[in-house]
């Protein structure tokens, strides 16, 4: 794999996850944004679980909620897990959006609390033809999708993963399991849109 460089979302949330995944592949130099210098360096991003409205804030506080949401409509690729699901949401029921990117609905902490976490196995249309592991904690699940995006993953007869262009949504967190097929596709998608 030619050399891709991929940002976290560094504010708060599953980031250093997501760094020690992204450091096992191949060609992927993972790196913290934070700031914009940083947003321009990277060639895409990863928006971590976590705490989707205080990210939401800290993303204003910085600045980088616009500069974040243009380098996206331009093309970046993008993938938002959990509440980076909700933070990619054109609609968030019962709340106002925040990037608003992306052509669904989600329904924030639909699985319940902590204590209603749980672990499935599904395929991921275009990802995996075979099941992997899916980590759910207070997860978010897509209520309903526009014409634009796909939905590529359901469990128990709900959306729980979305493509939309440039643009990866999923309900679970890859980052908490050892299996790097997300994060292995995730990058190639990069590497295709830096060297296209």
């Amino acid at each position: 794999m030619r050399p891709v460089t991929i940002g976290v979302l560094s504010y708060q949330g599953t980031v250093i996850e997501h760094i020690k995944a992204l450091s096992q592949l191949e060609g992927v130099t993972p790196m913290e944004v934070k700031t914009l210098p940083a947003l321009q360096e990277v060639d895409g991003l990863i928006l971590p679980g976590g705490e989707s409205t205080t990210i939401a804030k800290l993303l204003n506080i910085f600045g980088l909620m616009e500069p974040l949401r243009q380098r996206i409509l331009d093309g970046m690729p993008v993938w938002g897990t959990c509440a980076g699901e909700i933070l990619l949401a054109g609609e968030i029921l019962g709340e106002q959006p925040h990037l608003g990117v992306m052509d669904f609905a989600v329904r924030r902490n639909a699985y319940g609390r902590q204590i209603d976490s749980f672990t499935q196995y599904a395929p991921i249309q275009g990802i995996s033809e075979t099941p992997v592991e899916l980590v759910f904690i207070r997860a978010p699940w897509i209520e309903s999708v526009g014409e634009k995006a796909q939905v590529i993953c359901r469990v128990n007869g709900h959306a729980v993963a979305a493509r939309q262009d440039n643009m990866l949504a999923t309900s679970f967190h890859p980052e908490f399991t050892r299996d790097l097929t997300v994060h292995r596709w995730f990058a190639q998608q990069v590497e295709q849109h830096k060297y296209q």
